[in-house]
């Protein structure tokens, strides 16, 4: 089966991942930014602007797996032409030649199981070479002949990839060579459909998102089933109790389990275990879309990591004040760093009446002015059908009327039922089919998810991003060519200096998301 290749804005130091490929040269130096993903035991020297892996290059070898990694795999490849070719076609050639041997000595290695109980295993990568690899200046060109190679590997090997870029002007880049090659995502014609819609609403700024604990469970995290277990676990329950909780509404289990450890340790348990860590492709894919609101029912902080190293930056409500044009998240059960505002038991929400009515106020907003997209929760909490349940109150919409549908949820499997509860309020969208069920184990239906996710970003992308960045001018036309001098000749009439008026300001925030790096 074929693997995909996504196109994610992250960091790959903390993205999930089974294996990385981590770029050097032939003393097996890196820079200071990939050092992270190296054992400390493998480093021979380090300064402040990066570190040499202990060894050497075997004749003709440019492709060597670190020892000593543990689950995540860091394979070093050299992407510095010690022939130093000044021709263009032949040094991206050399290039693409060290991202095929790495992609089939990754192959070459078996994986029992992928991290997380993830579908397929998946290999991350930087964009090759526009570092020390002398690629720097020619990234549009890169990026054109890269994609194809990275397709060409996930097919043969039947793993996911993921090109994993940082820049504003990279990632538009990418998505637009996406667009003109098709991309590949396998998915059928209704789920086009949808993505399409979505990402029509993402770049309209009409899209919201709701992240339920189903996205950071493909980062190790607990589901709140898992979560409870864990805790029985921890208060030494016998079997027969632990088999009861099963049996109550979660916020009595949890409740019960309080009783059993104590308050305290409860809540130090649940800021332990939802600290800071890697984050999933989901958190990657839903920070890098064009939103400025999010609310989750998570304790951690995974999205927010994920949003941080993209340059977005969110905004952690209540804690933080919100600002005019800057994207926040609304934690609606609480914050695992703030453990005195977490919500777990049945007296914790009694306790909060007032405090998550207001909370629950501003999900209700979004309801009512935006369309909110709910990804990975199952729609049982009481929080959310209370909510659409007063929403609902509001409009005044007669049960006979057709339903005003104000979000959209992606569920892993077909569930009539629920999908019935819910549809007046929201679409249902299952990644699997009820004729599917027995063939498509959920991790797979997980899997589309994010693919799903990953076309809606490439489809809500701003296809401008890049217009003034030099790196890609080989991927401009005429018209656009002649736009991006024009503009350039505005960015250089504002000098390198900080502009004074709120015009010039206005302009050259303008110019910077269209890919100007004054200076």
């Amino acid at each position: 089966m074929n693997g995909h290749v996504f196109v994610v804005g992250a960091d790959l130091t903390r993205l999930s991942c089974d294996d990385v490929l981590v770029p050097t040269d032939r003393s097996l130096r890196v820079t200071a930014s990939w050092v992270p993903l190296l054992p400390a035991e493998a480093l021979e020297s380090a300064d402040d602007d990066g570190a040499c892996v202990a060894g050497a290059w075997a004749e003709g070898e440019r492709v060597r797996e670190v020892p000593g990694c543990g689950s995540r795999r860091a394979w070093l490849v050299d992407t510095v032409d010690p022939a130093g070719q000044a021709d263009d076609d032949r040094a991206l050639d050399w290039l693409l030649d060290g991202a095929r041997a790495a992609l089939a000595a990754v192959a070459a290695r078996e994986v029992a199981e992928p991290a997380h109980g993830r579908a397929r295993r998946l290999v991350g990568l930087p964009a090759l070479g526009t570092g020390w690899g002398g690629a720097a200046g020619q990234r549009g060109a890169l990026l054109q002949q890269l994609l194809p190679v990275l397709r060409e590997a996930a097919e043969q090997h039947g793993y996911d990839i993921a090109l994993v870029l940082r820049q504003p002007s990279d990632l538009a880049a990418a998505q637009r060579v996406r667009r003109g090659a098709g991309g590949g995502w396998a998915l059928t014609d209704a789920l086009r459909t949808v993505a399409e819609d979505l990402g029509d609403r993402a770049r309209a700024g009409e899209l919201a998102v709701f992240l339920g604990a189903g996205v950071s469970a493909a980062a190790g995290l607990p589901t709140w089933e898992e979560l409870l277990a864990e805790l029985a676990a921890r208060a030494g329950l016998d079997d027969g109790l632990r088999a009861g909780l099963s049996g109550l509404p979660p916020q009595d289990a949890a409740a019960l389990l309080a009783r059993a450890l104590g308050r305290d340790e409860l809540t130090a348990y649940v800021q332990e275990r939802f600290g800071p860590g890697p984050y999933s492709l989901a958190h990657a894919l839903v920070a890098g879309l064009p939103v400025r609101e999010f609310v989750t029912t998570n304790y951690d902080p995974l999205v927010e990591l994920a949003a941080a190293d993209i340059g977005r930056p969110l905004r952690v409500l209540p804690f933080d004040e919100a600002a005019p044009g800057a994207p926040w998240l609304l934690k609606l059960h609480g914050d695992a760093a703030h453990p005195d505002s977490v919500v777990l038991t049945r007296e914790q929400y009694l306790e909060f009446g007032d405090h998550r009515s207001a909370l629950a106020g501003v999900l209700q907003s979004l309801l009512l002015t935006r369309h909110v997209l709910f990804v990975g929760t199952s729609m049982l909490d009481d929080d959310l059908i209370r909510i659409a349940h007063q929403v609902r109150t509001v409009l005044h919409v007669p049960d006979t009327a057709q339903p005003r549908r104000s979000g959209t949820v992606l569920a892993l499997r077909e569930d009539p039922v629920r999908a019935r509860l819910w549809e007046r309020d929201v679409e249902t969208v299952a990644m699997t089919g009820a004729d599917e069920l027995p063939d498509v184990p959920a991790a797979e239906a997980a899997r589309r998810l994010e693919v799903l996710l990953d076309l809606v970003g490439c489809l809500s992308s701003r296809p401008t991003g890049y217009l003034l960045d030099p790196a890609y001018r080989g991927l401009l036309d005429a018209e656009e060519t002649a736009l991006s001098d024009a503009l350039g000749d505005v960015a250089a009439a504002l000098g390198a200096g900080s502009p004074q008026s709120w015009a010039a300001q206005e302009v050259l925030r303008l110019l910077r998301e269209l890919g100007h790096a004054p200076g």
